[in-house]
C-alpha cells in the first residue's frame, strides 16, 4: 500500500511531507494551482506525517488531516475510511418534519466521555421517543475536555472521544436504534490554540472581523479554495461517518460578499449528495437574524437551509416561566409575547429590540413557511452554560413549571429539542469549561470570564473554566432518572413526545393553523390555551387555581395532566362540543 499527501499551500517556494520519520519532497499539482503533492510508497493507514513549509524546522500537521492522536499540535495520522466495516445499508434517513432532538455533549454525557459510553445510553433516548441526536462538535480541539467551538483540525474527530473510529461506531450504533445523528459544525472561526491554516495559504481575511478576531476567507483574494475546503469538509462529514445533518454554528458571523452566499453553496452540495447516497440530509443553522430567507429555498431566493433555531421562542417561553428580565430578555415575558412567537415564530420580526437598541428581524410568512423549519427549545448548550454559574432552568422553576414548559415546547408547532438531562430535570450544572495547554490564553480565558460577568453585575462566584471540577460538575447523573422527582418529570415527556407522535395535528407544519388565548391580569391570573385542530393545551402559569372554557372540541376529553388534581367535564348543560378545566396554580391539561 501507499498513500498520496495533497496540501494547498500557495504561498510557499517549496513543501516536503514527512511521512513515517522519513522526509519526502512535494511537486507541484499539475492543474490545480498552489496544490503539492507526493506519493510515499511505505505510508498506509497508521502512519504518522506532517508537513515543513519553505525548509522550517517545524513539522505542522495537514491542515485536512483526519486523525489527530497527539493532539493539535502533533503530527496527523493517515486514516483510511474504508476500513471501517458499516452496518447500516437499510439506513435511509429520517425526516426532519415530526421529529425530536436531543442536544448532547459526548465529554459530559457520560462519566467516561467518550463515543462509545454514550451509545450505551442509546436506550434512553429510543425510550424517551428521541428521533435525532444533536452532537455538540466534535472536531479536535485543544486539551481534553471543552466544548468543542474551539476546534482547530475540522475534519479530525477528538482523540479523547475516540477518534474517527469512536464516531463511526457511534453514529453506527444510532441508526441501529433508528435514531438519526446531526454534527455540530464550525465554520465561522477556528480556536485560537493550534490553528495553523494561516502558514499555509490566505484562510482568513482582514477584511472582515468576527468576535473571535479575523474572518474567515469567504469572499476574498485566494477564497475560491478555502470555500472548497469548508463544502468538502461538510461533505466528508455526511458521507464517510454517515451522518444524516449538520447544524451550522452562528451563521450570522459568516462574511460573505460573493453572488452565492457560502450557505446556499452548502445547500446546493448537501442536497446533491443526498441524491446521490439515497438518504435524507439536512442543514439546521444557528442564526441571530431572524431572517426567514435562510430556509426559504433557493427558487424564491432563499438560501434552501432545512431549518433553523428560533432564540426568540426560547426567549418568550423562558422568560414568561422564570420571570427573568435581565439582558437579552427585557423584551419578553408577558404571555401575549409568547403568543407571538407560537404562532408568527418570530417575536422581533421587524420590530424595536430594546436589547440591541435597534429594529430586528423580518417577518416569517407562516401560510408558506412550515413550522418544522424553526427548531424551539426550553434549553440548549448556549442557554445554560453561557449563564455565570452553568445553571439549568430546573434550578429556578419548580418541577410543575417544568412540566408546563415542556408541554408548551413539546407540543408546540416547531420542531422541539431537548438538551441532555432536561428531561429528567438534571440538578448536575452545564458549565463553560475549557482546557487550554497554553498557560497565557487558559489565564485570560479564566479572567475574561469573570470580568464578562462583573460587567453585567454579577455578584455571585463564577466557577473557573479551567478548573477541572468545573467540568466534571457538568457531566450528567445517570442515577437520577430513577429517583423522584426525577423519574416523574422523565415520564411525563415520555408522555408529551408520544402523544405527539399519536396525534397528527401535532406534527401540522402551519403556525396559522393554530389559535392560541392568553389572560394575564394584574392580580396575578396567567394562563393560555393552544388549540392544534383536536387537541387544546390549558396551561396555568399563575400561582393560584383556574377554571377554563375549552370550546370546540368534538368529543373533549382528558389526555394528559400534570398534576392529579386537575379535572375536566362536561360544558354548560353538558355540551358534549365544551368544556370546563379546572387547573391548580402551576399547571397544564392536554384535552382532545
Amino acid at each position: 500500500m501507499s498513500a498520496r499527501f495533497e496540501v494547498w499551500a500557495p504561498d510557499v517556494r517549496r513543501i516536503g511531507v514527512v511521512a513515517g520519520g522519513d522526509p519526502y519532497p512535494m511537486n507541484a499539482l499539475e492543474g490545480r494551482p498552489g496544490w503539492w503533492y507526493a506519493d510515499v510508497p511505505t505510508a498506509e493507514h497508521g502512519t504518522d506525517y506532517g508537513f515543513v513549509l519553505d525548509g522550517a524546522d517545524e513539522v505542522l500537521p495537514d491542515p485536512r488531516s483526519l486523525w489527530q492522536p497527539h493532539g493539535v499540535h502533533g503530527q496527523s495520522r493517515v486514516y483510511d475510511h474504508n476500513g471501517f466495516i458499516w452496518s447500516d445499508g437499510h439506513w435511509h434517513g429520517r425526516p426532519l418534519p415530526g421529529s425530536v432532538l436531543y442536544e448532547l455533549h459526548v465529554g459530559t454525557f457520560t462519566p467516561e466521555g467518550t463515543f462509545d459510553a454514550a451509545v450505551e445510553r442509546l436506550p434512553h433516548l429510543v425510550s424517551l421517543g428521541i428521533d435525532t441526536v444533536e452532537l455538540l462538535p466534535v472536531a479536535s480541539f485543544p486539551g481534553h475536555h471543552g466544548w468543542g467551538y474551539d476546534g482547530v483540525h475540522l475534519w479530525a474527530p477528538h482523540e479523547p472521544y475516540g477518534g474517527p473510529d469512536g464516531l463511526k461506531r457511534f453514529v453506527n450504533a444510532a441508526h441501529a436504534h433508528g435514531l438519526a445523528v446531526v454534527l455540530d459544525v464550525v465554520y465561522n472561526h477556528l480556536g485560537p490554540d493550534g490553528n495553523r491554516l494561516a502558514s499555509y495559504g490566505p484562510y482568513f481575511t482582514a477584511a472582515h472581523t468576527t468576535p473571535w478576531g479575523q474572518a474567515v476567507n469567504f469572499d476574498q483574494e485566494g477564497s475560491d479554495e478555502v470555500r472548497a475546503f469548508v463544502v468538502q469538509n461538510a461533505l466528508m462529514w455526511l458521507r464517510d461517518y454517515h451522518l444524516d445533518g449538520l447544524r451550522l454554528d452562528a451563521v450570522h458571523a459568516i462574511a460573505d460578499h460573493r453572488a452565492v452566499h457560502i450557505l446556499e453553496e452548502l445547500a446546493d452540495a448537501v442536497a446533491a449528495l443526498s441524491a446521490h447516497v439515497g438518504r435524507e440530509l439536512f442543514l439546521i443553522a444557528e442564526s441571530d437574524l431572524n431572517d426567514p430567507r435562510l430556509v426559504a429555498s433557493r427558487e424564491a431566493g432563499g438560501y434552501g437551509l432545512d431549518a433553523q433555531w428560533n432564540d426568540d421562542f426560547h426567549h418568550a417561553l423562558h422568560a414568561a416561566l422564570t420571570g427573568e428580565r435581565q439582558g437579552y430578555y427585557c423584551d419578553f415575558g408577558a404571555l401575549e409575547i409568547l403568543k407571538k412567537a407560537l404562532t408568527k415564530v418570530f417575536v422581533h420580526d421587524g420590530t424595536m429590540s430594546t436589547y440591541r437598541g435597534r429594529h430586528h428581524g423580518r417577518p416569517v410568512d407562516v401560510r408558506t413557511t412550515p413550522a418544522h423549519r424553526f427548531l424551539g427549545f426550553l434549553q440548549n448548550h448556549d442557554q445554560v452554560g453561557n449563564r455565570a454559574s452553568g445553571d439549568r432552568v430546573g434550578a429556578t422553576l419548580s418541577p410543575d413549571l417544568l412540566k408546563v414548559g415542556a408541554a408548551l415546547l413539546l407540543l408546540a408547532p416547531f420542531t422541539p429539542m431537548l438538551f441532555m438531562g432536561e428531561e429528567w430535570g438534571a440538578s448536575t450544572p452545564w458549565c463553560y469549561f475549557t482546557d487550554h495547554v497554553d498557560p497565557a490564553l487558559a489565564q485570560a480565558v479564566s479572567e475574561g470570564r469573570r470580568r464578562e460577568f462583573s460587567r453585567h453585575g454579577w455578584t455571585g462566584g463564577v466557577p473557573d473554566p479551567q478548573a477541572v471540577d468545573t467540568f466534571r460538575s457538568s457531566v450528567l447523573d445517570w442515577a437520577e432518572p430513577g429517583r423522584h422527582p426525577h423519574r416523574d418529570l422523565l415520564e411525563w415527556h415520555q408522555a408529551l413526545i408520544a402523544l405527539r407522535r399519536a396525534r397528527p395535528e401535532l406534527n401540522d407544519p402551519g403556525p396559522a393553523a393554530m389559535a392560541v388565548e392568553v389572560v394575564e391580569t394584574t392580580e396575578g391570573e396567567r394562563h393560555l390555551t393552544m388549540r392544534r385542530g383536536g387537541v387544546c393545551v390549558a396551561a396555568n402559569l399563575g400561582g393560584g387555581p383556574v377554571r377554563l372554557d375549552v370550546t370546540g372540541l368534538p368529543e373533549p376529553r382528558l389526555l394528559l395532566a400534570s398534576n392529579p388534581a386537575i379535572t375536566a367535564e362536561k360544558g354548560v348543560n353538558g355540551d358534549s362540543r365544551t368544556a370546563v378545566v379546572s387547573l391548580p396554580g402551576a399547571s397544564v391539561a392536554v384535552l382532545g
